[in-house]
């Protein structure tokens, strides 16, 4: 075998094995919430929403097309895990490029763990002129190794435990964005 097939199928072993955290439906109740929320806070807003590569692309285009008022959207990719399951520096990949100056601003990410990539991100958009930015997270992790105490996101769908979490966008190594529901790696 190939070592491409030997990595697909320990991918594939990992998944089967992971645990289900969060079904389907679950996770589209948690994204209608945060939709009404959200159209709630930002109606008369004029907001532009910024979609976090990779993980907040599954999210943000689930969510958009709930988000019954005008707004305008871009993207940002910035990272501190890549691949890894342990966060590093911050990596700017593609900087916010949409002129923010005066607007309201809500970044749509995946999940918030620490915080750091978070936390970069709204010191960015602050930095380039946003008069407010607000976040939503599809998972915020429960754990007290938030980067400042009693960090949140404006917006979250769901609180999980602090394990290694895949689908609904978040990624292993890369792969299982794509999956319905959210995970968590066994033993991790």
């Amino acid at each position: 075998m190939g070592l491409n097939i030997i990595r697909l199928n320990d991918i594939r072993r990992m998944r089967s094995e992971a645990e289900c955290l969060a079904d389907g439906p679950t996770v589209d109740a948690a994204i209608n919430r945060m939709a009404s929320d959200i159209t709630k806070r930002l109606f008369n807003a004029d907001p532009l929403v910024f979609a976090v590569m990779n993980g907040g692309l599954v999210l943000t285009g689930h969510l958009l097309p709930k988000l019954d008022f005008p707004l305008e959207l871009s993207w940002l990719h910035v990272t501190r895990y890549g691949h890894n399951s342990q966060g590093g520096e911050i990596e700017w990949q593609a900087s916010p490029s949409a002129d923010v100056q005066g607007r309201t601003v809500l970044v749509v990410d995946d999940i918030l763990d620490v915080g750091h990539t978070q936390l970069a991100i709204v010191n960015r958009l602050l930095e380039q002129g946003a008069s407010e930015v607000l976040t939503a997270v599809l998972v915020d992790k429960q754990h007290n190794r938030k980067a400042v105490p009693g960090l949140r996101a404006d917006f979250s769908g769901l609180e999980l435990a602090d394990r290694f979490l895949f689908g609904s966008g978040m990624d292993y190594r890369g792969y299982w964005r794509n999956a319905v529901g959210i995970y968590a790696v066994k033993g991790l």
